[in-house]
């Protein structure tokens, strides 16, 4: 495995089930926490219905057209369209003391991919990261390929997107589960090991008031809001 972890502590965080304006709501809270909580963060999520989220800088009217899922919740970081029917979900979060932060996009994208890899490999399934962009002209983020997306049989399972800001950086990602004998809490479980193989020590996360306060007001007075979902 490529993917080195310091020795260092990280929080874990299993949310379960959201709206898709409350899932893109806690990332953002949790980007926003970074400089108070100065750990790296790992969460895993799902949703509590068929959504679709998207990038940023994504045409509204063009990903209505695109997919049929509904709703469609605009992401604070870039890609393309992503299908959250079946898929795992998960961001981790990196405060901008930690080494991760420093990295170039392309690094910090391979490395995390590198991570989902080696995790997929204890449960002895062979993935590859791609090594060259395949460009898909619809905007869907799981059809084409950019280059280090991870691959199995040919096929793309595993995309994501960043953002960086002066608090610290997001990485939001999905998994499209390349087999059904393989459960979401397995790999979950996977994901943990590999990291604490290479260094790091687990905590759980305290959700405490604040945090769902401040995850609570962006899913309602942004996530949820035509005016930030349609905006381009």
């Amino acid at each position: 495995m490529n993917t080195v972890f310091k020795r260092s502590p990280w929080l874990f965080l299993d949310s379960g089930p959201g709206s898709a304006a409350l899932n893109m709501a806690v990332d953002e809270a949790l980007l926003e926490a970074m400089p108070r909580l100065q750990h790296p963060v790992l969460r895993f999520y799902g949703w509590t219905e068929p959504a679709a989220s998207f990038g940023y800088f994504q045409k509204y009217s063009e990903v209505e057209r695109a997919t049929s899922l509904r709703p469609l919740v605009r992401r604070s970081t870039g890609g393309g369209i992503v299908p959250h029917d079946a898929d795992w979900t998960y961001s981790l979060a990196i405060p901008t003391c930690h080494e991760w932060y420093s990295f170039a996009a392309v690094d910090s994208y391979r490395r995390i991919h590198e991570w989902i890899q080696s995790a997929f490999q204890r449960l002895r399934i062979d993935t590859e990261l791609a090594d060259v962009r395949r460009k898909d002209e619809r905007g869907e983020c799981f059809i084409g390929c950019e280059k280090s997306d991870l691959l199995w049989r040919g096929q793309k399972i595993a995309g994501a997107a960043q953002r960086r800001t002066r608090a610290g950086l997001m990485i939001q990602g999905s998994v499209q589960p390349p087999v059904p004998s393989i459960a979401r809490a397995q790999w979950q479980s996977e994901m943990c090991a590999v990291a604490s193989e290479n260094g790091v020590d687990w905590g759980r996360l305290e959700w405490n008031p604040d945090l769902a306060a401040r995850a609570g007001e962006l899913a309602a007075q942004k996530y949820s809001r035509p005016e930030h979902n349609r905006k381009r």
